[in-house]
């Protein structure tokens, strides 16, 4: 993990674009990872506390995940308690995601400009 985000200081060099390229892909390939082992998390809480079949798992997994909420009525108190946690967990997954994605852009920008950080 400590190499994930090994940038370049100040006084080193602007790294290559084929550098800059392998960085992006290797935070994208993170990220891809991160939300593949989050939403198989959903749908095994969706398979666990409401008993859906695997594709309506998935499914709303994958709307919970994506912010836009579920799209069939929660029937037990336990998938109501882990839908809600899963949401508020998701709602932060997606800004975690988003940075860790941008992270070698901001730095590219910061580091091409000269600015500390």
């Amino acid at each position: 993990m400590k190499r994930l985000f090994r940038y370049e200081t100040c006084t080193e060099p602007l790294a290559s674009r084929s550098r800059f390229t392998r960085r992006l892909l290797n935070n994208g390939l993170w990220a891809l990872a991160i939300v593949v082992v989050a939403q198989l998390i959903g749908m095994a809480g969706y398979l666990h506390f409401e008993g859906l079949n695997t594709i309506d798992a998935f499914t709303n997994a994958a709307m919970v995940l994506s912010g836009v909420g579920p799209t069939s009525e929660l029937q037990t108190s336990g998938g109501k308690i882990f839908v809600s946690l899963y949401a508020v967990a998701s709602g932060l997954l997606i800004f975690a995601v988003a940075g860790l994605m941008l992270a070698p852009v901001y730095h590219r920008i910061l580091h091409r400009f000269h600015v500390a950080g």
